[in-house]
């Protein structure tokens, strides 16, 4: 039997993440679960997927390189505009704010509180990083110790390049 107590949702506020969001609340509402609401800010600064070595600013508290609480206050509060009336009479839920590679910092706090199934929307916003990286939501699936759902927005339509048939 499936049973999920933890849901992870990752959110770039892109469309297909707002999309996905609808499903992880149905999820956590269908199986009781709690519901973790996560957004990964863009690093204003260059970096690399496993090597951290880069400028801290002299304004970055504790002296991390990816943090910085004025992005905290800012992102923590778009997830709150964005989400927290869509949450309705749904109590059981937290905003997570994590700043660095946004595909470690999903892993790693997944697997650190537990959670049984992370949701997060097929495509995001940023192509360059996609480039650069890869897609987010594939390297997540590749690394979790747990189920990933990349949910697609419908209205977009994909095709394979090329002929194949």
């Amino acid at each position: 039997m499936i049973e999920y107590k933890n849901i992870l949702f990752c959110t770039d506020f892109s469309e297909d993440a707002n999309i996905a969001f609808v499903h992880a609340l149905e999820l956590a509402k269908k199986y009781g679960a709690s519901l973790h609401i996560l957004h990964v800010p863009h690093s204003s600064y260059a970096y690399c997927r496993h090597i951290v070595d880069e400028h801290v600013p002299e304004d970055a508290e504790d002296g991390e390189a990816f943090y910085n609480g004025k992005v905290e206050k800012l992102a923590l509060e778009a997830l709150e505009k964005e989400y927290g009336s869509k949450l309705g009479d749904f109590k059981d839920y937290k905003f997570v704010i994590r700043c660095g590679s946004p595909d470690v910092e999903i892993i790693r706090y997944a697997r650190k509180n537990d959670i049984d199934v992370i949701v997060m929307g097929a495509l995001g916003k940023s192509d360059l990083d996609r480039i650069e990286h890869g897609s987010t939501v594939a390297n997540v699936s590749k690394y979790a110790h747990c189920h990933v759902v990349a949910i697609r927005n419908p209205a977009k339509q994909f095709t394979l390049p090329g002929k194949m048939y």
